[in-house]
């Protein structure tokens, strides 16, 4: 993975990640996450359902992005961007997910087209102000120079240290443990991303065929979570 790639993956990156704890904050609200044991049960299962998804759109994204470059087309097809832009509407039922995954992939457009410009890039930012985020990640692996399988190890593992970041400072868990939880969650991130780089594969041109896995109660906690009166996260 080159530098650029670990910018990409580096939660300092300025795009607004830290204020999303990827629905870790109505879990600890609804009792469901009260400790190191429960966040990494959070996280297995989120990375097995929209942690899949998220990596899958991120791999197809970041193939169509590189494709459109190699063959010379400035606007890297913006037909096909919405193509993929409603596919990821249609596996995020929650209009509160919608919403958070659409705010943070306008905040991660505007710093990728910063740091890495490039013409997939303005042509996603010329179908929509606010594409969603694995959209956004993908095309910004490309336009950093990496591959599809990249952008979907970077987004798999952005779905459990997103999440996990956010149980420290809810719960204030040990860091180190969260951390130890994380590193056993390593091979699965790994086998994630494969997954999902080899769906993205399987036929470019028809993006229905990528996975949808659907996590009921993470669509119901960000719709808890997006009535709340008090809360520290946006997501």
């Amino acid at each position: 993975m080159n530098a650029s790639l670990l910018l990409l993956a580096d939660s300092r990156l300025p795009a607004g990640g830290h204020a999303h704890s990827g629905g870790v904050e109505p879990a600890v609200t609804a009792g469901a996450v009260r400790d190191v044991e429960g966040l990494a049960g959070f996280l297995r299962g989120r990375l097995a359902t929209s942690g899949l998804v998220a990596a899958a759109l991120a791999a197809a994204a970041c193939a169509h992005a590189a494709a459109g470059e190699a063959a010379g087309e400035a606007a890297a097809g913006e037909r096909a961007w919405e193509r993929l832009d409603a596919e990821a509407d249609a596996r995020t039922p929650s209009p509160a997910q919608r919403q958070a995954a659409r705010a943070q992939g306008r905040s991660l457009l505007r710093a990728a087209r910063t740091t890495w410009p490039h013409p997939a890039l303005d042509a996603l930012a010329a179908t929509t102000r606010e594409p969603h985020h694995p959209l956004v990640l993908g095309a910004a692996a490309a336009a950093a120079g990496g591959t599809p399988l990249d952008a979907a190890a970077i987004t798999a593992s952005a779905a459990i240290t997103g999440p996990a970041s956010a149980a420290v400072r809810l719960l204030g868990l040990d860091p180190l443990a969260v951390h130890r939880v994380l590193a056993a969650l390593s091979a699965d991130v790994d086998a994630t991303a494969a997954e999902a780089a080899a769906d993205a594969a399987a036929d470019p041109l028809d993006w229905t065929a990528l996975p949808a896995a659907s996590a009921p109660v993470l669509d119901l906690y960000a719709e808890l979570h997006h009535g709340a009166d008090l809360r520290l996260f946006e997501s």
